[in-house]
């Protein structure tokens, strides 16, 4: 399976993101080589073999908000997480974007 490779930068990559930041989909892919593969990294993340230690509940949408088809228990637990780390959300439900990782 040729998305093995992409999957497992995929997961290297979310395991970087810093407690109290998010990032995108299309920041993961491309941090992961392929900044076209957003939907690849909605993929990997569904299948997150690790949870524990490849926090994928970090990975939101390019405008911050959260998956609705969130793998592991739904939005509001992604949103839940989220919280717990520290993010605030804006009145619109977004994660504000002082929140998103600066990534050097």
């Amino acid at each position: 399976m040729k998305n093995i490779g992409f999957f497992n930068r995929v997961y290297e990559v979310v395991k970087r993101i810093p407690k109290g930041k998010v990032a995108s989909y299309g920041a993961v892919a491309a941090m992961a080589g392929n900044p076209r593969a957003a939907r690849a990294v909605g993929w990997a993340l569904h299948v997150n073999p690790d949870p524990e230690h490849i926090p994928c509940y970090r990975v939101v949408t390019a405008g911050g908000r959260v998956s609705r088809a969130f793998a592991f228990g739904g939005e509001n637990i992604q949103r839940e997480l989220l919280m717990r780390d520290g993010i605030k959300f804006d009145d619109g439900g977004c994660v504000k974007p002082e929140f998103f990782w600066k990534i050097t």
